[in-house]
């Protein structure tokens, strides 16, 4: 008994003593997907093993954070739902941090591209694929909750067998920050018409950004 306290207390120190790469942690409305309108926190973790070019996440900039510190600006928004978002949040050890932030009764969200197992601790497991860009690197997260692409004029018929795992489908036009706004209508008028024709599927809208929020 006294053998399992000592290794309790030394894995609880270990823990604590643990770091992450933050890019940035804040209390905002979640604009995309199944969950849109309900307000998080976001942590966004940084690095990633993949570089899309509509990214909008500078993942190469970031500071090492401690648990202590990530769990206690969480906590300071009173907002119980979380989402684990980058960069690629499963390259990190979403294990430790995600057991911690579950102790307060937090529900834990994530974004991720499904090229990396996501562990159990995580609630709802969004994948949004990249293979529009990456045909030869596979989606190993082959179940979850949401599925959610990105459209850039790929074949939809691509996600037949991997839409199965999932039980919402969502397919998301390509913003471009920089183009036009008549450059991106054209995208949204594009999905608009797949998704009418795509049974199952339903369309999902950036609308943080219309509103200007992050």
């Amino acid at each position: 008994m006294r053998f399992c306290s000592l290794f309790v207390v030394l894995q609880f120190r270990d823990d604590n003593m643990q770091t992450y790469p933050i890019v940035e942690i804040f209390h905002s409305i979640q604009g995309e997907g199944f969950h849109s309108g309900i307000p998080h926190v976001f942590i966004r973790f940084g690095n990633c093993n993949l570089r899309c070019e509509w990214c909008d996440t500078n993942f190469l900039s970031f500071e090492e954070k401690s648990i202590d510190s990530i769990v206690e600006q969480v906590l300071s928004y009173g907002c119980d739902r979380v989402i684990f978002t980058g960069g690629e949040p499963a390259l990190q050890d979403l294990s430790s941090i995600g057991k911690r932030l579950k102790s307060h009764g937090l529900t834990l969200s994530i974004e991720t591209n499904g090229t990396i197992p996501i562990d159990s601790v995580i609630d709802w497991i969004c994948v949004s694929p990249k293979d529009q860009l990456y045909p030869n690197v596979p989606i190993k997260q082959r179940t979850g909750d949401e599925l959610k692409v990105v459209y850039c004029g790929q074949d939809m018929s691509v996600y037949d067998n991997l839409k199965i795992g999932f039980t919402h489908h969502f397919i998301q036009p390509c913003y471009i920050d920089d183009d036009t706004v008549e450059q991106n209508g054209k995208g949204f008028q594009l999905v608009e018409k797949i998704v009418k024709e795509s049974p199952g599927w339903r369309l999902s809208l950036q609308t943080h950004k219309w509103m200007g929020i992050l």
